[in-house]
């Protein structure tokens, strides 16, 4: 499985309460798959349906015993999520301070005073060049 879709799977199953929910329960220890379900206003089977998302995302593992079946939690897929999300911030805090700074030298440049340019004689050419010297030559 690549990063990307990892990363992906990993969001999808964080992005439902029910799952979270799991999750929290399953990080203070392992618990079967009934136990899980017990305290949930639904059926066992759409919370098996939620446990089978957390395991696609690796963020469960389940164990048989005999004919219970036991899951515990993993947090690596939690651990490459929270890193993703540490170099986005750190990206994104580096381009808003580099914006920060061009807007700020712009209100600089925009409070400076202003010299008056000298306008051009009318025989003067755009580089600037004043008629007496086309006389060169």
């Amino acid at each position: 499985m690549s990063a990307s879709s990892s990363l992906d799977r990993t969001l999808l199953a964080l992005s439902d309460p029910t799952r979270r929910a799991i999750l929290k329960r399953l990080a203070r220890g392992s618990a079967r798959v009934t136990d899980l379900a017990r305290p949930m206003t639904m059926s066992l089977n759409a919370v098996s349906k939620h446990i089978r998302m957390l395991e696609r995302a690796q963020l469960v593992q389940r164990r048989r015993s005999g004919r219970e079946h036991v899951l515990s939690f993993n947090p690596a897929p939690l651990d490459r999520a929270a890193e993703w999300i540490a170099t986005q911030r750190a990206e994104w805090t580096a381009r808003l301070e580099a914006l920060d700074t061009l807007l700020q030298a712009q209100d600089r440049d925009q409070d400076a005073p202003k010299i008056p340019r000298r306008k051009a004689p009318a025989g003067e050419r755009r580089a600037g060049v004043g008629p007496h010297e086309h006389e060169k030559g």
